[in-house]
């Protein structure tokens, strides 16, 4: 089977709400599903006025070389986050899709321990933040 990415994008194969993104504390943290929930064009429409992408996190299979994270054998973003980001939790979340998910298969539960506070879409522009996002380090003028 193909493994799920945590971090989709509507309109990808198989795509799954895997939870809402809660913005009630310093920073976002994902309050997880129970069950799966198809990403279906009604779903998304709930998140208006807001992008679905900044009200859910979805889940959809992995796409592999069509995706600028994977590196023909792991996904490196999976790798950014594992090594560079603090945990955000003491212990793994509960997760619908961690027996299939890229993250897990790839990075453990290290990947689990910082999933919760991974944001599809981010305001947050920080060096941390570009460099986990796999984004360009901006430079002074």
């Amino acid at each position: 089977m193909s493994k799920l990415c945590p971090s989709a994008q509507p309109g990808m194969d198989n795509c799954r709400v895997l939870g809402v993104v809660q913005q009630d504390g310093p920073r976002p943290m994902l309050l997880y599903l129970n069950k799966p929930l198809p990403a279906t064009d009604d779903v998304l429409a709930m998140a208006a006025p807001l992008k679905p992408t900044e009200v859910f996190r979805l889940s959809a299979t992995c796409a592999e070389h069509q995706c600028p994270h994977f590196d023909g054998a792991d996904c490196r973003l999976a790798t950014r986050v594992a090594r560079l980001l603090p945990p955000a939790v003491d212990a793994l979340p509960p997760c619908i899709i961690r027996k299939d998910c890229r993250w897990y298969s790839q990075e453990g539960g290290t990947a689990c321990l910082r999933c919760p506070e991974i944001t599809t879409v981010t305001y947050d522009l920080s060096p941390e933040t570009r460099e986990v996002s796999g984004l360009p380090a901006v430079t002074e003028r």
